[in-house]
């Protein structure tokens, strides 16, 4: 049985949890949800339209080294910092002596820039096609992806530091997750606000562009509420590590529990990122309707999760977490199989494109609940056994890990959209439902050597 070292603070030392900490907190994820997936929502389909859509082509589409196309290359130009920035900034926040904790100086200083910058990633110089363009968005990207990381990493860990028990960590991860998915529906709200622009006489890219400057305002205001509402010091476990960079970093990979949920979580994001990319394309493409549909589609999925959030919270405390995390895995990959022959079914396309959303709704509401509150248990296991509170760097390592899936699931789809995008030339649209369905298969087999029942057992529940 583990036993608390004298470092580590006791949960009883700490002021009882109010629920304006749990909602603040959950804001300031829906904030950078809005960010992040309106990048995965909107990045590729607006510098890469399909041909029947009014947007200009951006970028080139031209192949390089045979299949890469632009939008390829550009999508990893963001995350090249990353090997260095996730680390850096996750040990400096373990480390923080600030006075108003570890993790929300670092929210506080980055929410600005990290809205900023993804409104002029969607700001090109150039609104036809243009060279320019792309080095404007892999500048843009590189450096967006700092003050990202700078929000991201101290937000995630704040799940961990302010939890006390497996069930309070389920709990927060349950809140912040529903407010993930609220940021979801506002990122898709990005293509009907731009049609309410267009109805004004702006062309449609000027209508999409200030339509992701609204949205980008929402996400800024939503993230810096965690800031206001949240006293960190007298809340979260705020006592900043003195362990060496090296140490740190070997104690969070050699943890026992840790490898097969990066790998498992490897494997969710980068499937999720193909999803999130091809949105739009199943809709304007395989299934012909308007963008619009995007947004409605997303709202149902949304409300759809929302009503099983308590079940799933319920559930992770009566049964295994890990069984439900690899059921998700499964029915997602059935569904993206669903998607590869998305508007060939016998049923009218909106119903086709209901039924493929909604089959994704129970994956989605497990899979954005249950791997933030396992990972809070594997960093409170590392905290009871060493004495530091390294949470900042455990989801340093998830976050890196998630762009570099991102990454690949955006390069895969670009990749894939090379062998047919538009309508009637779909073949890499439907090959992406394909890559889907291996990616969550993966993610299955791979989460079934997570040990969970050794951990429970060593944290005492």
């Amino acid at each position: 049985m583990v036993t608390t070292t004298s470092d580590a603070p006791a949960p009883d030392e700490l002021a009882p949890l109010p629920r304006k900490v749990v909602l603040g907190l959950s804001a300031g994820h829906g904030g950078m949800s809005i960010l992040i997936n309106l990048i995965g929502l909107l990045l590729v389909f607006f510098y890469l339209p399909p041909n029947n859509s009014d947007l200009p082509q951006l970028v080139t589409d031209a192949a390089f080294l045979v299949v890469l196309n632009a939008i390829v290359l550009v999508a990893a130009s963001g995350r090249l910092l990353d090997a260095i920035t996730d680390p850096v900034i996750a040990i400096m926040s373990d480390r923080s002596t600030h006075r108003l904790g570890r993790r929300i100086p670092f929210m506080l200083y980055a929410a600005f820039p990290a809205a900023l910058l993804t409104f002029l990633m969607f700001l090109p110089p150039f609104t036809e096609l243009s060279g320019w363009n792309l080095v404007w968005l892999a500048g843009v990207q590189i450096l967006l992806y700092v003050p990202l990381t700078a929000y991201v990493t101290p937000a995630f860990s704040l799940v961990a530091d302010l939890g006390r028990t497996s069930d309070e960590r389920l709990d927060l991860a349950t809140w912040t997750s529903v407010f993930w998915a609220l940021g979801i529906v506002f990122a898709g709200l990005a293509t009907p606000l731009g049609a309410l622009f267009q109805s004004f006489g702006m062309s449609e890219l000027r209508g999409l562009q200030s339509a992701v400057g609204v949205v980008c305002l929402v996400a800024l205001g939503m993230m810096l509420v965690p800031v206001k509402l949240i006293d960190e010091p007298r809340y979260a476990r705020s006592e900043p590590t003195a362990v060496p960079m090296r140490e740190m970093i070997a104690t969070v990979m050699g943890n026992r529990f840790f490898r097969y949920y990066l790998a498992a979580d490897f494997a969710y994001f980068c499937g999720l990122m193909i999803i999130q990319t091809g949105a739009l394309y199943y809709v304007t493409v395989l299934l012909e309707l308007e963008e619009g549909w995007v947004a409605v589609l997303l709202a149902l999925m949304v409300v759809l999760a929302l009503g099983l959030y308590p079940v799933v919270n319920a559930q992770a405390k009566k049964r295994s977490p890990k069984s439900l995390v690899i059921l998700a895995f499964a029915l997602a990959a059935i569904d993206f199989g669903f998607i590869v022959f998305l508007g060939n079914y016998p049923l009218p396309n909106v119903v086709q494109a209901a039924l493929a959303i909604s089959g994704f709704a129970l994956p989605f509401s497990i899979l954005s609940v249950l791997p933030s509150a396992i990972l809070s248990d594997i960093a409170e296991y590392s905290a009871r056994t060493t004495g530091q509170a390294t949470a900042g760097l455990f989801f340093a390592a998830r976050t890196f890990l998630q762009k570099i899936a991102q990454t690949v699931g955006v390069m895969g789809f670009a990749l894939l959209t090379s062998f047919g995008r538009d309508v009637g030339d779909d073949l890499g649209i439907r090959l992406s439902g394909a890559a889907g369905l291996a990616l969550y298969g993966l993610a299955a087999l791979l989460f079934l050597g997570y040990r969970e029942r050794e951990l429970r057992t060593e944290l005492g529940g």
